[in-house]
């Protein structure tokens, strides 16, 4: 009887497995997704989904690692020259072979894209030349010596050469949408779903999913409902209040893992004038926030343990900088400000503002995780400081237009890496804008500092990392003695899935069907 039962058992489990294995997977999405043309919009949402339509050069394991995948094998020939071996099986969805040939005409493309909100010019810019030495060896000569060109080479998916001139509608409708990776496009529903179905032709191991369908439920409290009623197998951007409670249900499981996403407040340096602030009786002010004594106040002011324990329920780390421990450019030196409002008041004072100002706080309420109480917890501590604060938090969409039309002298956003090293942030956040270098292009302070433009160019060219991480480190603590941006913490990246299903987290925060599989 024994021996029948655990018989039966076995026969069970792999008639679960088949079932799981065979079913249509449906994952809970908690972001929008803006378009099916990979070169539209940098956003994170996008790239996990495009993700499995197109591939890069290079791919990233879930801790930013590099690992083979168009190309199978890349090095340094010189100073300016990388080489990458292509992988000969790969071949598009259609079923004509990539080769070397289908590259350079991604580098034009990405660079004309009408009307993109968020270019992929960033990781292709210092490319000046494009080499077929054959049509599986690629050799890409920079400007300089550019030591992360693979790092980079794994933000940037491509289409077909043939689709260079291909519109985002192109995209969008499903006729260009033909990529090499383990899935085709399906449909898209813009806030609704996307719809993908396996590329049983694809030269990598089988994906388990026959068709896989990301819907967008952006409410958390509605994404946890779906998840319980088993409406789908998996969510993310689990809400941090739902995590014990999740993790002690039988039928569900929670996967996390640190991330690196900076929550940060970003401060206008620049403008003598800025909208929001004015003095306690509400007459306009020149702009106290240029002055580097009123953001430490600002920052001094935060309570970001608090924050971390209360609103992030011990899901988020505090920070200090950049990037989190453990990550290449991290300082250890540099540690979060600690809450202090009477220090926060006295140096208010000493810069003129004995009785404090009044000061708009924006940012978005359905994007990062509790964005919209994090904002509520700093303004309660500036209140303590002696400002009077005003929150505006919006939808994503809308606060992320008027952020970068530079309506608010300080706002709520989140950024971290794709290459696993601190250039993004640097270069992106804190540099000086200068378009022509691909510099500055999210810095909404409006932040300049010579010195620190200078250490990270020398950065980018130092190709050995060991003398790479030094300038990164000087670079971030001239942006952090400065306050180029105020940090506030690192999240931690959660996902649920129901039993029988694993999720293996990413700390860049994709979420991905790759990365989902039936339990053993």
């Amino acid at each position: 009887m024994t021996r029948q039962r655990a018989w039966l058992a076995g026969l069970a489990s792999v008639a679960i497995a088949t079932a799981v294995q065979a079913q249509e997977v449906r994952i809970g999405y908690g972001a929008a997704v803006t378009s099916v043309d990979p070169h539209f919009h940098a956003l994170t949402s996008n790239v996990a989904i495009h993700q499995h339509i197109y591939q890069a050069l290079v791919g990233q394991d879930e801790k930013l690692g590099l690992k083979p995948e168009l190309a199978t094998a890349w090095r340094a020939i010189d100073q300016t020259t990388w080489e990458f071996t292509l992988r000969p099986t790969a071949r598009w969805h259609d079923g004509t072979p990539f080769t070397a040939a289908d590259f350079a005409p991604n580098i034009d493309r990405v660079a004309n894209v009408p009307n993109s909100p968020g270019r992929f010019t960033i990781y292709t810019r210092r490319i000046n030349r494009v080499e077929i030495v054959d049509p599986h060896t690629l050799r890409l000569h920079t400007d300089g010596p550019h030591p992360l060109l693979p790092n980079q080479m794994a933000g940037l998916m491509l289409v077909r050469g043939s689709d260079r001139d291909s519109s985002t509608a192109d995209f969008n409708n499903g006729r260009a949408a033909i990529g090499t990776g383990p899935y085709r496009f399906r449909s898209w529903t813009p806030g609704s779903r996307f719809e993908l179905t396996r590329n049983d032709a694809y030269d990598g191991p089988k994906e388990p999913w026959e068709r896989v369908n990301f819907l967008l439920i952006t409410n958390t409290a509605s994404r946890v409902a779906a998840l319980r009623a088993g409406d789908v197998q998996l969510i993310d951007q689990v809400p941090t209040d739902e995590v014990a409670g999740l993790s002690r249900d039988a039928n569900l499981g929670v996967f996390s893992i640190p991330g690196v996403r900076n929550i940060y407040l970003y401060v206008d340096h620049a403008r003598e004038r800025t909208p929001g602030v004015t003095d306690a009786a509400g007459n306009a002010i020149d702009n106290p926030l240029r002055d580097v004594r009123v953001r430490r106040a600002l920052s001094l002011a935060i309570n970001r343990d608090g924050i971390v324990r209360s609103v992030m329920n011990g899901q988020a780390v505090a920070s200090g900088q950049l990037l989190p421990a453990g990550v290449m450019g991290h300082d250890p030196s540099l540690r979060p400000d600690p809450f202090d409002p009477e220090r926060a008041r006295r140096l208010l004072a000493e810069a003129g503002y004995p009785q404090g100002f009044q000061i708009v706080l924006g940012g978005p309420n359905d994007r990062y995780i509790n964005d919209d109480r994090v904002l509520q917890a700093i303004a309660q501590g500036w209140t303590r400081a002696g400002l009077r604060v005003r929150v505006e938090a919006q939808p994503s969409a809308t606060f992320f237009g008027r952020a970068a039309r530079a309506e608010f002298s300080v706002g709520l956003l989140g950024w971290g890496t794709g290459t696993g090293e601190p250039d993004s942030p640097l270069q992106s956040l804190i540099a000086t804008n200068e378009p022509s270098r691909g510099w500055g292009a999210v810095n909404r302070s409006g932040y300049s500092s010579p010195r620190l433009d200078q250490v990270l160019a020398q950065a980018l060219q130092t190709l050995e990392p060991a003398a790479r991480e030094p300038l990164y480190q000087q670079a971030t603590r001239i942006a952090m003695e400065d306050l180029a941006i105020i940090p506030l913490h690192h999240q931690v990246n959660i996902w649920a899935a129901r039993r029988g299903y694993t999720y293996n987290a990413r700390n860049d925060e994709r979420t991905m069907a790759t990365e989902l599989r039936p339990a053993r």
